[in-house]
């Protein structure tokens, strides 16, 4: 029976793959010229932020049946040989280690491929950094739209630590403010005291 093509959970392709029963077709952004482009996007057209991730599909769907189903990864799109191939998923990076870890001989030039993955996190991560970096602790806000899991869950210690700067920061402009408050009420009672010893004296 020749083999045929089937979208399995990606346990299951790996744990078949490990058995030598079945070969893993890598989603489209998994190629080096994918990732090539990929890393011009991020490096030359979204200088200052991320790359669009892949469009959210309706939670609810229809197979060719006509019967309704949820999708969930990683049966949606981004997770599946049909994703865009210019496009990083929410999980390229836990994606792509596996992959590359269970079934790097159906990876093309999978020595490139992590060269280039290693490039895109590189500069994904020292943009975020950046972007943090910009946070003054006066209330504004940034945006980190298409980040990974593995991105925010590796940077987390960072990010904690800037936001605990930031409220420290803002505890202490608070303090100082209170602190110029108190001393202009002082000021401005010790003149009305002046003021009332005056009225007395003249009259």
């Amino acid at each position: 029976m020749p083999p045929q093509k089937t979208t399995l959970p990606l346990w299951l392709a790996i744990l078949l793959k490990r058995q030598r029963r079945a070969n893993i077709v890598p989603p489209p952004w998994l190629y080096p010229e994918a990732l090539e482009e990929i890393l011009e996007l991020e490096t030359e057209h979204f200088p200052d932020s991320f790359s669009l991730p892949p469009v959210i599909p309706p939670a609810r769907q229809t197979d060719f049946m006509g019967k309704s189903f949820y999708a969930s990864p990683p049966f949606v799109e981004s997770c599946t040989a049909s994703a865009v191939p210019n496009a990083l998923p929410y999980h390229w990076y836990e994606l792509s280690e596996m992959l590359l870890n269970a079934a790097s001989d159906d990876v093309s030039e999978p020595d490139r491929v992590r060269q280039l993955l290693r490039d895109v996190r590189e500069v994904r991560l020292a943009k975020m950094r950046k972007e943090v970096e910009h946070l003054s602790g006066d209330g504004e806000g940034t945006r980190l739209d298409g980040l990974g899991a593995m991105e925010l869950s590796e940077s987390r210690g960072f990010l904690t630590g800037v936001i605990d700067g930031l409220r420290k920061i803002d505890a202490s402009r608070e303090q100082a403010r209170r602190e110029r408050e108190e001393e202009e009420r002082e000021r401005r009672g010790y003149n009305d005291d002046e003021y009332d010893e005056e009225d007395d004296e003249m009259t």
